[in-house]
């Protein structure tokens, strides 16, 4: 019987921002804690940087990326943020099978 077990599942999602916004956007990811890597592309679909993140480097990363993105958004107007995240889904229990009800005699 299995219980409590949890499942991974990983999701991309992507949110178009202004070079004003972009900093505080990921800044506001980051800090989210289930993100496993960002992407920031330009609009024509370059990618300028991306950012695989685990719970260890959170900290160290992100002030200095955050200093290096604020230094990009002030040539580009346009950018797609690409955001790979983790989610958790609790596993169904497995059940015991129930007895067979008893055949009649005959």
């Amino acid at each position: 019987m299995l219980t409590g077990m949890a499942e991974f599942k990983t999701v991309y999602e992507e949110f178009k921002v202004r070079g004003k916004e972009l900093v505080d956007k990921v800044g506001q990811l980051i800090r989210e804690g289930n993100v496993r890597r960002i992407i920031v592309k330009d609009d024509k679909g370059n990618t300028f940087i991306e950012i695989p993140l685990t719970v260890a480097t959170v900290g160290a990363v992100a002030a200095p990326v955050l200093a290096g993105l604020g230094a990009i958004a002030a040539l580009i107007a346009n950018f797609t943020i690409g955001v790979e995240k983790i989610h958790e889904e609790k596993a169904q229990e497995e059940k015991k099978p129930e007895s067979d009800p008893p055949s009649p005699a005959s």
